[in-house]
């Protein structure tokens, strides 16, 4: 029989690989097709790019910190031990940083889409969202790192 203790942990890595790997090539693709500066490849990356975060990094989002807690009880870590708060803290930067993210994909998605339909230049609007959403992804790619090395480390860096 599996050491449930394992299995939690399994999951809990596999699902921090797909969160983390799914944002870092999401934000590559997107912004490789808006480096292009094609509206239709936009449009099309951006209906993959939406699709792909709410299926992957939503589920991935969810699972984390659903084994995360599971681990904690399983480990018989204490839930407010320093590394751990500072993992708290990390992914709600993260995911602060996630949300409007997601809202900023569906408008920079829906711009591309009219723009290729209509055969449009992309709107003034487009360019003020992707800036914003390649602003945002940063303190939550770096955050996200950092929650990895604090998952091996089990410890506050410097302390």
């Amino acid at each position: 029989m599996t050491d449930p203790y394992l299995l939690v942990k399994w999951l809990h890595v596999l699902s921090g690989a797909v969160l983390f790997g799914t944002g870092i090539g999401i934000a590559f693709f997107l912004w490789a097709a808006h480096l292009g500066g094609q509206v239709a490849t936009i449009a099309g990356v951006a209906r993959l790019v939406v699709r792909a975060d709410w299926i992957f990094t939503g589920t991935a989002g969810l699972l984390q910190p659903l084994t995360g807690v599971a681990l904690i009880r399983l480990g018989g870590w204490d839930p407010q031990a320093g590394w751990l708060m500072l993992t708290y803290g990390l992914y709600a930067l993260a995911f602060l940083c996630w949300a409007p993210v997601v809202w900023l994909q569906l408008r920079i998605r829906d711009m591309a889409v009219a723009a290729a339909r209509d055969g449009t230049a992309l709107p003034p609007l487009y360019h003020v969202y992707l800036r914003r959403w390649f602003l945002l992804g940063w303190p939550a790619f770096a955050g996200l790192l950092v929650v990895f090395w604090m998952m091996l480390a089990k410890a506050v860096p410097g302390a």
